[in-house]
């Protein structure tokens, strides 16, 4: 059937049951829908008296399931209204009564349609299939074990509506009991091709019709010759949420860099007293050398700092990128007109005392004159930004200077002070760092847009506790991604909005659940916390790309190696098997006690040579792809003597055009500090006291290389 031929029944359906009042369908009226999209269903028929059920029954010739239809009562079980295997006149008729008396006692003003007469459908793999509407990232499809198993073992998996053929398959693969799937223990596997069409189906109907709030096809019976869905449930939504003012790419960029390549900011709030906002911002942005115009504005002074201040933003001569407001929470309106009337294109909104205090009245008026003139917002309730490749520091906070090519992003004032101590105490360069705040117009997505096309950002980093658009957000991040790395570290656990579903796809919706899935989906890296963000951000573009899977580990102590090999498998890296002639080659350097194989224990008491000789064959064999060393602190190998003699082993061979991910632990007296930064600083990404560490940035290398293409295996 033609699409649009499709759509008309379903369309028709759809209305009827909203001018009825109603939000949940009836089963005959899923059926509908799944015919509609080729969803397979068993045949059946709705029943409107016991002869007609009698009928039905025999023209089936098998054994049938007798469910209750009625618009009032969406769990039928619950009200005695499902029999399964029922054969014969005699037990559908006695079925029939019963069911119809059962729905009665529980519900005495439920009207009843009828009793459905259903083909009981062959034993095999309970699986569900479904979709809901989530509040951040709109249809997303589900998919997972069912029956009675869904609500127990909780093991499904997401992804954004609609999907593709590939990525329907690929979500057979990404639960936790996937090898159920493939046939365990003598049983065949199902037909997955016929499961994935079952997912693909049902992502395009809620993605046709936004309407559509949860599908729930629980259980599909997945067999090796196909996949029927025993049950369908769908449920409307109750209102549509309001449209959000998007912008196109374009129009990101364009404001986006006035942003952050301004020529000439205004302070409004500017002030000579020390110890107000507006002294600390203008102090950091004359001190910190930025070479645009900074104008003052502050209707009781004519100086500031030694610049002549103006007495409303609309005085200030010429053209304005970005106003930084340091004023009280209830002047921001007036002022942000004024910024409106001047055509000033960004505006930085440093105060509280907005949505987060309760008063989002006042910040939707801040918002709508935003809209109203064309500014975009950063903030409120922000520490402010940087931009060091500029040399600009519009904050209230201590300054920072170094360049270098990590951007850093965060929602909470309190995390973006621990990035900054973060990449001080580390002394990491960075292109940017920005607070978000309440993100009441520019949020993650515009600053993803921006950074992916920044010549300084090698690596984005972002801490979120939400993402007011998450399509927009996986847009930005599958757009940024082949290019360089996105690494996120989601706030938040819960999963309270599932508490209110009313399906079981809804109710296995939480909000971690889904966020984890469609982040994969997008290739971002999520960080387990905050330090694990800043040191994969920190690290990820220190590490060359991997060119394939085979990691192997040289220690000098066994010990560390074991935990190390826990560490690989752990972070879904595979150790090298390695092949006769090459574990030869390693047992050539390495004394008879110790052991070669993977990891390769070289054990502790060696002399630098042995270090360097099997760090160097690591590198020159090119089955070999990525290193992990364990170093154990003795005195015949100093910390320092360790850490300059990998250094120069990986400098040359990347000299030579041979470059390897090589990461180090080093155990030992406080002198590995000093032997890890130095590594660190020479393109080895090392860690003291710590075998989890680097094998976990490793593990993050590896897979944004997956999902920036750059090695098999998909994200």
């Amino acid at each position: 059937m033609p699409d649009e031929e499709r759509l008309i029944p379903v369309r028709a359906l759809l209305d009827a049951v909203r001018a009825g009042g109603r939000t949940a369908l009836t089963a005959p009226e899923g059926k509908v829908l799944a015919d509609a999209y080729g969803i397979a269903v068993p045949g059946e028929k709705l029943a409107r008296d016991v002869d007609e059920a009698v009928a039905f029954a025999q023209r089936f010739g098998r054994p049938v399931v007798m469910k209750i239809v009625s618009p009032d009562i969406q769990h039928k079980t619950d009200a005695g209204g499902v029999v399964v295997g029922v054969r014969g006149a005699a037990d559908v008729r006695a079925a029939f009564h019963s069911i119809i008396e059962s729905a009665h006692v529980y519900d005495p003003k439920a009207r009843i349609e009828g009793v459905q007469i259903q083909e009981l459908v062959p034993e095999g793999q309970e699986v569900i299939v479904g979709a809901v509407t989530d509040p951040t990232f709109g249809k997303v499809v589900a998919f997972g074990l069912g029956g009675v198993l869904v609500e127990v073992l909780k093991d499904v998996t997401f992804r954004l509506a609609p999907v593709d053929d590939a990525e329907a398959l690929s979500m057979l693969d990404s639960i936790r009991s996937a090898e159920i799937l493939r046939g365990v223990r003598g049983r065949v596997g199902v037909d997955r091709r016929a499961v994935a069409e079952q997912i693909r189906r049902v992502s395009r109907l809620v993605a046709d019709f936004p309407e559509i709030a949860e599908v729930d096809l629980n259980p599909v019976i997945a067999t090796e010759d196909g996949a029927v869905a025993a049950d369908i449930r769908v449920i409307l939504a109750d209102r549509q949420p309001p449209a959000r003012r998007t912008y196109s790419r374009e129009e990101i960029l364009t404001s986006m860099r006035r942003l952050m390549e301004p020529r000439s900011i205004a302070v409004i709030g500017a002030s000579n007293e020390p110890g107000k906002i507006g002294n600390s911002v203008m102090r950091n942005l004359i001190d910190g050398g930025f070479a645009g115009e900074i104008h003052p504005v502050n209707p009781k002074a004519d100086d500031i700092l030694g610049r002549r201040a103006y007495k409303s933003v609309t005085d200030v001569p010429g053209e304005v990128d970005v106003a930084v407001f340091a004023i009280p929470a209830p002047f921001v309106a007036a002022a942000l007109e004024e910024v409106g009337r001047k055509g000033i294109p960004n505006a930085v909104l440093i105060p509280s005392g907005f949505a987060e205090t309760g008063e989002h009245e006042l910040q939707a008026e801040v918002v709508a004159i935003g809209e109203r003139y064309g500014i975009r917002l950063l903030g409120p309730n922000i520490y402010g930004y940087y931009a060091t490749w500029q040399n600009l520091c519009a904050t209230f906070c201590t300054p920072y200077d170094v360049k270098g090519g990590v951007a850093l992003t965060s929602q909470s004032g309190g995390i973006g002070m621990a990035v900054l101590g973060f990449a001080r105490t580390t002394r990491t360069g960075v292109s940017a760092i920005v607070g978000l705040g309440n993100k009441s117009d520019l949020d993650e997505d515009d600053l993803l847009t921006w950074f992916g096309e920044d010549p300084h950002t090698e690596c984005i980093a972002m801490h979120l506790e939400d993402l007011k658009d998450g399509r927009a957000f996986v847009a930005a991040a599958r757009a940024t991604v082949p290019r360089k790395p996105v690494v996120v570290l989601k706030a938040g656990r819960t999963a309270a909005g599932a508490r209110a579903a009313g399906s079981h796809t809804g109710a296995l919706a939480g909000d971690d659940a889904v966020y984890d899935d469609i982040l994969r989906q997008a290739g971002v890296i999520r960080a387990p916390g905050l330090n694990d963000m800043l040191e994969y951000a920190r690290a990820l573009p220190v590490l060359p790309t991997p060119a394939g899977d085979n990691v192997v580990i040289i220690t000098g102590a066994g010990g560390s190696g074991v935990l190390l090999s826990d560490a690989v498998s752990d972070n879904g890296l595979s150790l090298m098997e390695l092949p006769l002639d090459l574990d030869a080659s390693f047992r050539r350097f390495i004394p008879p006690f110790g052991a070669a194989g993977n990891p390769v224990d070289i054990t502790g008491g060696e002399p630098p040579s042995t270090y360097e000789a099997t760090i160097r064959l690591g590198l020159e064999d090119p089955r070999i792809h990525a290193l992990v060393l364990g170093y154990w602190h003795t005195v015949v190998t100093p910390p320092m003597v360790f850490a300059e003699l990998t250094a120069r082993v990986v400098a040359e061979f990347r000299a030579r055009g041979i470059e390897k991910p090589v990461v180090a632990s080093l155990a030992g007296d406080v002198e590995v500090e000093e032997a890890c930064q130095y590594l660190f600083e020479r393109g080895v990404v090392a860690y003291p006291y710590t075998t989890e560490k680097p094998v976990a940035v490793l593990g993050a290398k590896y897979r944004w290389a997956r999902a920036a293409g750059l090695l098999g295996g998909g994200s």
